[in-house]
């Protein structure tokens, strides 16, 4: 677990090195050669079982049973319950301490460079707002066609396509242009 705290907190390999210190202590001190493959088994069907669980079943059970499957592919293997025992709670105090690397330690930022993480606002310089909208906004505009709410609109001989807030209006009535944001032409039947 201390090479899965390594991918997740930046430790500059000190838990790196913690993990295969361990493991190769365990693999000369504690497991039997003969085990080796009846844990490589039972250890992998235990991830399959959680790989099932996370991806198909999502109840937890199947989920549940392929943790136990591996924590007990690691104690079966040993050569005596003292060194099972041993091995079975290193594995589980070593899936609860990666929780806690989580929390105490700086995460690493392999994923920043992966996803956007940035908000396309314009107070960070992005704008996908028409500037030409925004100069619309409480002028007087004639529907050319129904709005459907969607429709096209007339302001000042060029027409623009625009959307009302959810009501049937028809062709050929006045509108004002209350809003523009993004791609968005806001319009509402003008009151007189």
């Amino acid at each position: 677990m201390f090479l899965l705290g390594e991918l997740l907190v930046r430790m500059k390999g000190v838990f790196a090195l913690l993990g295969i210190g361990f493991i190769t202590v365990y693999f000369s001190s504690y497991l039997e050669p003969d085990m080796f493959f009846l844990m490589g088994a039972m250890y992998l069907l235990g991830l399959a079982l959680l790989i099932v669980d996370g991806k198909f079943v999502n109840d937890g059970t199947l989920g549940t049973i392929g943790a136990v499957i591996m924590v007990l592919s690691v104690s079966l293997s040993a050569p005596s319950w003292g060194a099972g025992l041993y091995s079975a709670s290193g594995v589980v105090l070593g899936g609860l301490s990666s929780l806690v690397f989580l929390k105490v330690f700086p995460k690493r930022q392999m994923w920043s460079k992966v996803a956007l993480n940035d908000q396309l606002s314009s107070e960070l310089g992005y704008n996908s707002m028409n500037e030409t909208y925004r100069a619309l906004i409480g002028e007087t505009a004639t529907a050319v066609t129904d709005m459907r709410p969607t429709g096209t609109i007339e302001v000042k001989g060029k027409e623009y396509s625009a959307t009302t807030n959810g009501k049937w209006l028809e062709k050929g009535e006045q509108l004002t242009v209350e809003d523009a944001d993004g791609t968005r032409i806001l319009v509402t039947k003008t009151e007189t």
